[in-house]
């Protein structure tokens, strides 16, 4: 058997196509609608801050959107869901 073997006992059974193909795009939709709308939402409803303001709060949060759904990604990868 070889290391990349699914079906080996330390890595347990292979993941279906549809199942790994579906949990990706949910994730990535979901990360996207966070980071696209909320990075909006933080340029068009915080009126009280200045622009270069706004711009550096949409601009981390878009950044750490887009850190935090690869750091789920990968814990949702190293637990065997997708």
């Amino acid at each position: 058997m070889s290391q990349l073997d699914g079906d080996s006992p330390e890595h347990g059974p292979d993941l279906s196509w549809p199942r790994a193909i579906g949990s990706g795009l949910a994730i990535l939709v979901v990360g996207f609608v966070a980071a696209v709308y909320g990075a909006n939402a933080v340029l068009t409803k915080l009126t009280g801050f200045s622009r270069s303001t706004r711009q550096y709060l949409a601009a981390t949060l878009f950044f750490a959107v887009v850190i935090l759904v690869a750091w789920g990604l990968r814990r949702l990868q190293s637990r065997q869901v997708i």
